[in-house]
């Protein structure tokens, strides 16, 4: 299954309610098994990013689904990439065609 990385800002209403980062966490847990896939990890973090969490998800459009979700709960605003293993990523670049 691909993974993603999802970089979340807490927004002003989750700030205020840091308390509930627990509750957000299952709550997210839970939308990503819904939609077939599988939370990995979540860290709370200091710097640029207030939440880190890794995704396994069926597919591009089950995580569109989930960062979509997880943004209209108006706790958060999403980045999201696509994480690629090592040796995933040496197989891709291996078939690139050359120029």
């Amino acid at each position: 299954m691909p993974t993603f990385i999802c970089l979340l800002n807490w927004t002003d209403q989750a700030a205020k309610n840091a308390k509930d980062s627990s509750k957000r966490n299952q709550a997210a847990k839970s939308l990503a098994e819904k939609l077939g896939g599988k939370l990995l990890s979540s860290y709370v973090t200091t710097g640029q990013y207030d939440v880190i969490v890794t995704v396994e998800m069926p597919s591009g459009e089950a995580m569109v689904k989930f960062a979509s979700a997880v943004s209209a709960t108006g706790n958060a605003r999403t980045t999201t990439v696509r994480g690629y293993t090592p040796d995933e990523f040496s197989k891709l670049a291996a078939e690139a065609p050359t120029p």
